[in-house]
């Protein structure tokens, strides 16, 4: 399935849980971390276990977010796992592959077998991302600009300069593991053209999807991440002249084309046929 939109909704509130898969994210997150307040954890565990069963099976994939490795995830998985295993786990505060390795190791414990999707938003992991991209069991690696800037002491600001070189180093450690980047929320979730301008801006470095935290950000950020018709067809007659030359470089509209273009209108039809999954 694709995962273009992956929408949070908090751990503790049983009602927007049980709705959230019936939103048109990709992914849904049952988040145990930023979305609940300390002394509501333990009961938030038991509200995520419980909805498990009963949104399975769903239409979309469904994560749940465990604090971080030596600060709750145990205790997280030891409740949630009693029920329907979630389709994948978010690792958040990711500072290196050994945070996944230990992560990988409380599900193996538990007899479970499902992706990890990592979420760098320090320097410590910014700086690591190669390695955590790149360990067995992650599927995909998000970059969390919000969390970074407080980690840097940077000043956020509208065009996100501050962090553009850790985005960008985000989507490159991604796809040299060849696993899903995933790029940062937009915090307005009021702002449509805001977000769709974001989202743009992520599909250019490269970024295969976005976090939303509200579900009308979901239909925003799916439909820029679906390539549009025109583009499906540029896509087709690069692979269909490509066929036709049978290698080496040709020509399609007086453009020459050779393998990153070739690569380009591949990854485009990938993004197309996902989205009508």
């Amino acid at each position: 399935m694709p995962r273009r939109s992956i929408l949070f909704s908090p751990g503790d509130d049983a009602g927007k849980l049980r709705k959230a898969p019936e939103t048109n994210a990709d992914v849904v997150v049952f988040d145990l971390e930023d979305a609940v307040v300390p002394d509501q954890k333990a009961a938030a565990r038991e509200t995520v276990r419980d909805a498990l069963s009963d949104v399975f099976p769903a239409d979309c994939e469904v994560c749940v977010r465990v604090n971080p490795v030596g600060a709750g995830a145990a205790e997280d998985l030891a409740v949630v796992l009693d029920g329907p295993t979630p389709d994948s786990v978010m690792l958040p505060k990711t500072r290196d592959a050994d945070d996944v390795r230990r992560l990988a190791e409380l599900l193996a414990d538990a007899g479970v077998d499902c992706p990890i999707l990592a979420l760098v938003e320090s320097a410590a992991g910014v700086l690591r991302a190669e390695d955590i991209a790149a360990t067995e069991a992650v599927e995909a690696l998000i970059f969390g600009a919000e969390d970074l800037a407080g980690d840097i002491g940077a000043t956020r600001t509208e065009d996100g300069s501050e962090v553009e070189h850790a985005r960008q180093h985000v989507v490159l450690a991604a796809r040299a593991a060849n696993v899903t980047p995933i790029d940062t929320h937009f915090p307005s979730y009021t702002d449509d053209e805001g977000l769709q301008r974001e989202a743009k801006r992520a599909l250019q470095l490269g970024y295969d999807g976005k976090l939303a935290i509200h579900p009308a950000q979901a239909t925003i950020i799916n439909e820029v991440f679906t390539p549009t018709p025109a583009r499906v067809e540029w896509a087709e007659r690069i692979l269909a002249a490509r066929d036709e030359a049978g290698g080496g470089v040709f020509v399609v509209d007086g453009e020459m084309i050779d393998a990153p273009q070739i690569r380009q209108a591949e990854r485009v039809l990938e993004r197309a046929n996902a989205g009508r999954e």
